[in-house]
């Protein structure tokens, strides 16, 4: 295989930071020798999680076996989806925003037809739906684990209990129509066409501020692995905190 020198869109701080953790964990277990550096680990990651390259491509690139690459990459992975926030501490940094917006996104992912439950009716394809929170600005708050694409928005967020804990802080929410009766702190436009005077007004002014949100998937969509997922389903969920938690350290 014919390899050649390639580049990431991240900055150095996301590799020193990636690399101080990997450094600790192996203190901690005691880790001999081992092929890569925790630099080079940390650099193996990112260019899977950002480029999406696979691990055969990553393998011949970094000089080792693709078993190999694929257990750096699984252990560095889980070791940063620990890292990612829960709802609760999400929580904490919501308190101190203005208000939070609410989405629901389907991650594309490699399935047959028959995979019924991984099939959203809303995007015509098959994948996973993981909620987000994200700041006025449109900044990463939180995200849900992932769950099947035929699951509904407005069930995902009652599933993962986002209703019950913006209610239980008092917290604003600016949602879209989909998440209609989930609750007092979530907010939504009138629903219906032709709308005339305040309520029209009222949705758009309603738009200007969820549309801020979209900052929020933007920046989702910025790590290519995300945009069309062939792993198990298994290990959506660990990718996705994964990638949250170098967004929210960096």
């Amino acid at each position: 295989m014919l390899v050649y020198p390639s580049g990431i869109d991240l900055s150095s701080r996301a590799l020193r930071h990636f690399s101080g953790v990997l450094a600790g964990h192996r203190r901690r277990i005691g880790s001999r020798w081992r092929r890569l550096s925790c630099g080079r680990q940390a650099l193996l990651v990112l260019a899977h999680l950002r480029c999406g390259d696979t691990y055969a491509r990553l393998a011949a690139g970094f000089r080792i076996g693709i078993a190999t690459a694929y257990r750096y990459i699984r252990e560095a992975v889980d070791l940063l989806a620990a890292l990612a926030p829960t709802l609760e501490q999400a929580m904490t940094t919501v308190r101190k925003k203005a208000y939070v917006i609410l989405d629901g996104t389907v991650l594309p992912i490699d399935r047959i037809a028959a995979d019924r439950p991984y099939y959203s009716g809303k995007k015509k394809h098959h994948g996973m739906n993981v909620q987000v929170l994200a700041d006025p600005a449109g900044r990463l708050v939180w995200v849900s684990d992932a769950l099947p694409g035929a699951v509904h928005d407005l069930t995902a967020a009652r599933t993962h209990g986002i209703p019950a804990a913006l209610a239980a802080d008092l917290t604003k929410c600016w949602a879209d129509k989909a998440y209609q009766s989930a609750g007092p702190a979530v907010r939504i436009p009138f629903r219906g066409k032709n709308l005339r005077g305040w309520r029209r007004r009222h949705n758009h002014d309603h738009a200007k501020i969820r549309s801020l949100g979209e900052r929020a998937m933007a920046t989702l969509a910025c790590w290519r692995l995300l945009r069309k997922l062939r792993c198990s389903t298994t290990r959506i969920t660990a990718l996705v905190r994964a990638i949250v938690a170098l967004e929210l350290a960096t």
